[in-house]
């Protein structure tokens, strides 16, 4: 399993820790992941993503993962979300 956010692309950074007496050695930031269910309203069902702490926020603020995948874009998506969004699409566009 990778530590990539599934609707943001949210990875690893790397950086240093630096010591109290300025020594630097590598070390890596990991996104704050979590494993949730998201409910879609235009299929009527969950889905399980695993999305960083901030994502999540973002998909409570514009309103739900339906309005979330509308405006996000394919590059930044997962290939699991991206499945979800098509069919969000095609639910939407035949009610």
């Amino acid at each position: 399993m990778s530590r990539r956010c599934e609707l943001t692309g949210k990875g690893p950074m790397s950086g240093n820790n630096v010591s109290h007496a300025n020594n630097k050695t590598k070390r890596r930031f990991l996104p704050n992941l979590n494993d949730v269910t998201l409910q879609s309203e235009a299929l009527g069902r969950g889905f399980k993503l695993r999305i960083s702490a901030a994502a999540l926020r973002s998909v409570d603020h514009r309103g739900g993962l339906d309005a979330f995948l509308a405006k996000a874009k394919d590059v930044e998506l997962s290939a699991n979300a991206l499945k979800i969004k098509k069919q969000i699409a095609k639910a939407q566009a035949s009610a």
